[in-house]
This record gives C-alpha cells, structure tokens and sequence, in this order.
C-alpha cells in the first residue's frame, strides 16, 4: 500500500496569534475599497500631520553628496546626538550625547526599553486609554500589560496613586506614560509628574514617559518631563521621536534618553543586534533640529485653532461627548452608538454624504479591558479647518442614519 502524506499547515506561534490588530489601520481595506468606488475619504483615523515637514530636513537628503550608504553607528552618530543634547537643554532637560540611544522610530525605542527592562510575564502599569501599539509591543515581549483607568468625564486625568498602588506586586517593573496623551490630548501637570515620581522611588520601578509630542501643548500650559524631576536618575526613562515634532513620521527616527547607565548599555546591545538606524533618516533628523522656532509657533497656533473647530462643532451634536485635549492632537469622543468598530466599518463600506465619508479609529484598541472604549471613538485633528467641519458633518450626518 502506498503511504499517503497528509499535508498539514506549520502552526504560527500562540505569540503571533496574540498579537492585536492595530484600531488604527485595521480598517485600511474598507477605506481602499471606498476610494476604488470613487468616494472622497477624510482620515480622522491616524496621526498622519498634513503640516510640511521642514525645509532643512528634506534638503539635507535632497542635496546630499554621499556616495557610499554606509551602516551608521548602533547608537546613532555622535553629532546628531550631540546636537539633541542640546535640543533637550532648551527644554530643560540636562543630559548628554552619553545619555542618548537613537532608534528607528519610538517605537523601537519602546521595543528595545522594554526589553531592556522587563523578562516575560513582568508587568508594567499603563493609564489606560493608551497608544494602541504598547499592547503589540508589550506582546512581542511577553510583558504585561496592567491598566489603570482613566475616564472621559475627568478629561482623562491621571487616576488616584491609590489606584496604581492597588495594582503594584512582586512583578510590576515600570509605570508608562504618554505626555502629552495620545489617544486622549491629556497633559500631565507638573504636580502629577511629581506624584508619580514619588511613587516609582517609593517601589523601586522605572518611570517611562512618551513624550513625542511635547511640543504640542496649548492654552498657555507647559509640558514637565519626567527628566526635570529631581533624584529620578536611575528611574527615570524617556522615548522620543522626530515624527510628529517635525511631521517627519516616515523618517522613523526616535530614541531612548535615561542616565541609568545600565539600562542604556542593555538598550544599546539590542540596537547592536539590528545593526544600525537609517543613515538618510540620521542626516534629515539632524537638520531637522535647525529648524527655526517661529515654525512651531505657527504649527502650535494651527493646531489650537483646528482643536477649537473640532470640539466646537462636536459639542454641536446630540448624544455625543467628547474630551477637551491639552496637547498633542487627538481626541476621544463618546458617540450614541453600541460599538463604534462596527460604526466605523459602517461608515466606510454603507455611508455616503455627497460621495464622501470619515475613517475614525475605534477606541476599543486604545484600551486593554474588555468592554471600554467600545462607544468611543479616536480622532485626529490633522486636517485643515474646512475638513474637519466637513468630516463632523458628515459624522453628524451618520448618526442620524446608523441604527444599531
């Protein structure tokens, strides 16, 4: 008898299968399709700035005469990081080129701080709403991720210290932060940075803070850095990044700053590993920081103005409720509706307003308990002030439409 061989599929590993889908791409197909079919789609959905990245940037590419793309050093080059020392002592933040680990992207400084920091099935508490990829990058590790909740009605506050002491044990290794918040445009105040700060030394935990979009904050408040509190040395550990600071997010360059000389000799064996990050993206990321400061002030004011168009017309909508951000450029919004997943498909596959539609992030990925977020939705303020009246109009539009 002859043999028969059954074919079988490999298995993927139960790590892959956990991995979350991202609520910010997710919907990617659905909007392509829309477009296929002619339909006008404006992206609320992702932290895409329409603002120009900087002239000096682009040409520092452009007009480059490299005729070798050599690997660059693991930690990025000393005068690119030299030169961030000194970005980061304008904001009063004293560290040096020592002090610094360039990554391709905050992402993997996150990736590489993570494992740096943490073995599998340690933990590390997260104020929840949070950046949907720190539960794929928490995954990918095999970390833990524990939140702690914060709410729309306080405009997304940090929760009590009572609150995270209740959810600190014998694995909790790090506290992470996002300041200004993104999903939710919240800026921590300087005494809620010195609250937390208190509490990693009384545990003995590592105090990471995202703080990719300090530069965006409004109203006359000032962003506080977890590396302006005093005595946080071996605790304290920042993740940065040139893509939103000067709409440069497809360079992927970012980084990791701490003073804990371990932390940044574990980090840097990680960036060793991947050899290098891209040397054009290096060059247009140090020119980038001549970039004049009358640049962001005009950014800033877009932004403010933008924010004020978005809230102001979402406030005009019934049933709806959403947060009042402080910085950065996303807002959370309540809407009247069962599940804003299916509201979001929804909107890009049935719903036509003059042959145009909105993409929004569901909320439910900014969110590690199950169950919240799933009336919410993420929207981002990238858009002119004429799309973004157009884009709540359009969602008014559906909701009046959509029946659950």
């Amino acid at each position: 008898m002859d043999n028969i061989y059954y074919k079988t599929m490999p298995k993927i590993s139960r790590k892959g299968a956990q991995m979350p889908q991202s609520p910010i791409r997710k919907l990617v197909p659905y909007a392509e399709q829309a477009k296929k079919e002619g339909v006008n789609v404006y992206h609320l959905n992702i932290g895409q700035p329409d603002i120009k990245t900087p002239e000096v940037a682009l040409n520092a590419v452009k007009k480059n005469t490299l005729d070798i793309l050599a690997y660059s050093r693991s930690e990025g080059s000393e005068t690119y990081r030299t030169k961030l020392a000194a970005y980061y002592k304008k904001n009063n933040i004293h560290v040096s080129a020592n002090n610094i680990i360039i990554t391709t992207g905050g992402s993997e400084a996150l990736f590489f701080t993570f494992g740096s920091i943490m073995d599998p099935e340690d933990e590390v508490i997260i104020p929840e709403p949070f950046y949907a990829n720190y539960n794929g990058f928490s995954t990918a590790q095999g970390v833990k991720v524990v939140p702690v909740v914060s709410n729309i009605e306080s405009n997304f506050a940090l929760p009590s210290i009572a609150d995270f002491e209740t959810l600190i044990n014998k694995n909790t290794k790090a506290i992470l932060i996002c300041n200004p918040g993104n999903p939710t445009g919240y800026l921590y105040s300087k005494a809620e940075i010195k609250q937390l700060a208190a509490l990693v030394k009384k545990y003995d935990l590592y105090l990471i803070s995202d703080e990719v979009y300090r530069e965006f904050t409004y109203d006359g408040h000032e962003h506080y850095s977890i590396m302006q509190e005093d005595d946080l040395e071996l605790n304290a550990i920042i993740i940065d990044s040139v893509s939103k600071r000067y709409s440069m997010c497809g360079a992927r360059i970012g980084c990791i700053v701490t003073k804990n000389k371990s932390v940044l000799n574990t980090a840097l064996k990680f960036a060793q590993a991947r050899l290098s990050p891209p040397t054009y993206a290096l060059l247009a990321s140090e020119a980038a920081l001549e970039t004049p400061d009358s640049y962001f002030s005009e950014v800033i004011s877009e932004y403010v103005e933008r924010r004020n168009v978005l809230i102001e017309e979402l406030e005009k909508i019934d049933g709806v409720k959403v947060a009042n951000p402080k910085g950065a450029f996303y807002c959370i919004v309540e809407l009247p509706v069962k599940d804003s997943d299916v509201f979001a498909q929804w909107l890009l596959e049935s719903f036509r307003l003059h042959n145009e539609t909105i993409m929004v992030a569901p909320a439910a990925g900014f969110y590690s308990t199950d169950g919240l977020g799933k009336n919410q939705v993420r929207i981002a303020y990238v858009l002119n002030k004429e799309d973004l009246r157009t884009s709540v109009a359009i969602l008014k539009a559906a909701l009046v439409q959509y029946n659950d």
